[in-house]
């Protein structure tokens, strides 16, 4: 699915999260948020989450279950590789 996202919060180094619509709102909407915690230790932690609404989400639950959660799994792994070699 292609979205063309709307930018809800951006805090540089800490949040961004996006609001994007199939076609109009109310038909497959996603807000995604990508959050970092500071651990005060020189670590942070990593969080990731979608939630989908509209009418057309229920035709489309079994695949958002299984493939989008692979991706984010992708990504967050990704992720991790390119952050320890950085």
């Amino acid at each position: 699915m292609i979205f063309k996202p709307v930018i809800l919060t951006l805090n540089k180094n800490s949040e961004l999260k996006w609001l994007g619509h199939l076609w109009f709102k109310g038909l497959f909407d996603g807000e995604h948020k990508f959050k970092l915690i500071d651990n005060k230790n020189g670590t942070v932690n990593f969080e990731q989450s979608e939630n989908f609404n509209g009418i057309l989400v229920k035709f489309f639950s079994k695949s958002l279950d299984k493939n989008t959660k692979k991706g984010f799994e992708r990504m967050n792994k990704e992720l991790k590789l390119r952050a320890k070699k950085g």
